[in-house]
């Protein structure tokens, strides 16, 4: 039912005044929108610069996602951010897709060295080489990481395990998803399987190392399967695990120039600037870093980078992470990989 009521001789006046409360609210609107608009532009520089978080950022991450504030200040301002990528950018559905993808892959390889290889096992005798004169360049000695325990991230059967680890260090763990991998390590180490303390059957985002318990964490060929925002968060848990002089060793292929996706296997490979971008989010300091050398010239390059906690490592690296802070600006010019 529809209730008729009289007209009144002001009802033009309230037909007007909508209006003029419309207008007002416009420039209400305006005037907020210029002030937290410059806030994001002044902010984003000093976050950018001393990696904290603030509550702009903070505010924004609990109500919109991360890539919205990014893409919003690439498109007004065009800072010069590390490209947003689709695949690493998507937090739920597109995440959830990247690791199932991965996991089903693995289902499919074989439990030995070729399957580790990927069908390059001419490769692994160099790849050996080359990461055991790189990795005694900081352990043993003054100042230099100790020998005691080393963790193999993404270890599979344990190659590295085996042939760069257990050479070195006492004991090892071994953190893989595929728990048939895991299964055949005792087989593959052929005598050395009782110097593996602890096998951890789970996804290296799910994992968090043990505090101070690591002298080395060893992470290869497994990082492209972790997005941005994943690689970034475990990197600061690899962090707390070190002992004192710890070091991160890295080993992965890194692409010429920006960010690909391998649709076969469900990974990532970044560009030198990316990885960079990422290590200097998480606290931590290169100390050195050296291409893979005598691996075929139409192979995707390979790097390896040792790490350390730079002096700046504390509670603010989590809590950058905590606030969805994933991306850093890109710093400096392009650095050819060739």
């Amino acid at each position: 039912m529809t209730l008729s009521l009289p007209l009144r001789k002001d009802r033009s006046a309230r037909e007007h005044q909508p209006q003029k409360l419309s207008t007002l609210a416009k420039n209400f609107f305006i005037m907020a929108y210029k002030a937290a608009h410059l806030a994001f532009k002044s902010r984003w520089h000093k976050t950018d610069e001393e990696l904290c978080r603030h509550s702009m950022s903070f505010i924004l991450h609990r109500a919109i996602r991360n890539d919205f504030f990014q893409s919003y200040l690439y498109l007004l301002e065009k800072l010069p951010l590390v490209k947003l990528y689709a695949l690493t950018s998507q937090v739920i559905n597109g995440e959830m897709q990247f690791y199932a993808r991965a996991k089903h892959f693995y289902r499919e390889v074989p439990a030995t060295e070729e399957g580790m290889m990927g069908d390059y096992i001419e490769l692994s005798n160099t790849d050996i080489e080359s990461s055991r004169e790189f990795l005694r360049k900081f352990v043993g000695g003054v100042g230099k990481a100790g020998t005691n325990r080393a963790l193999d991230c993404g270890s599979g059967i344990g190659r590295i395990s085996k042939h760069v680890l257990l050479p070195v260090f006492k004991s090892v763990e071994l953190v893989d998803m595929m728990e048939n991998f895991l299964a055949e390590v005792p087989n593959y180490l052929q005598g050395k399987e009782d110097r593996v303390e602890t096998y951890y059957c789970k996804s290296l985002q799910e994992f968090t190392p043990a505090p101070q318990r690591y002298d080395v964490i060893w992470i290869q060929w497994v990082s492209g399967y972790l997005t941005d925002k994943d690689l970034l968060e475990f990197l600061i848990r690899c962090q707390n695990g070190l002992k004192d002089n710890g070091v991160i060793i890295l080993k992965d292929n890194v692409a010429r120039e920006g960010c690909t996706l391998d649709s076969l296997d469900s990974s990532v490979i970044r560009d030198l600037n990316i990885l960079h971008s990422l290590i200097e989010m998480s606290g931590l300091t290169i100390l050195q870093e050296e291409r893979q050398e005598g691996f075929p010239e139409q192979c995707v390059p390979v790097w390896m980078l040792a790490m350390q906690k730079g002096p700046g490592h504390s509670r603010l690296h989590s809590e950058t992470a905590e606030t969805g802070l994933w991306m850093n600006r890109r710093t400096g010019k392009e650095k050819s990989i060739d």
